[in-house]
């Protein structure tokens, strides 16, 4: 992994997640947190870590919303990051956090024992 897309990546995070906090215009965006970034080695395509609390219903709503967005995320992106081609956004739900409370809920039944 290089330096400038170690850069890139942090600069995408930040920059996706005040846009989806600041300008979304829906309001399930505006709950999603951006975990992190991959982008590819030729910077075509950026997979976007995301996580989101709630069930799964609205785990489902929120994926949706984000590839419905995703075309605008993008035109977003291109204006505040100086690259020659913005890439590609992928969406993918982070289950780390739900995989650590669940753990973490394990580990408290077993303490009451």
């Amino acid at each position: 992994m290089s330096v400038k897309n170690e850069r890139i990546e942090k600069n995408i995070v930040r920059e996706l997640s005040n846009i989806l906090l600041m300008e979304a215009q829906n309001v399930l965006l505006k709950y999603v947190s951006v975990t992190k970034v991959k982008v590819a080695t030729d910077l075509s395509i950026a997979t976007v870590w995301y996580t989101i609390m709630g069930d799964d219903s609205e785990v489902l709503a929120t994926k949706k919303a984000l590839e419905e967005a995703k075309g605008y995320l993008r035109t977003e992106l291109a204006q505040r990051l100086d690259l020659r081609k913005t890439p590609e956004l992928r969406f993918k739900h982070d289950e780390s956090l739900e995989y650590g409370n669940r753990i973490e809920k394990i580990l408290e039944e077993i303490k009451k024992d």
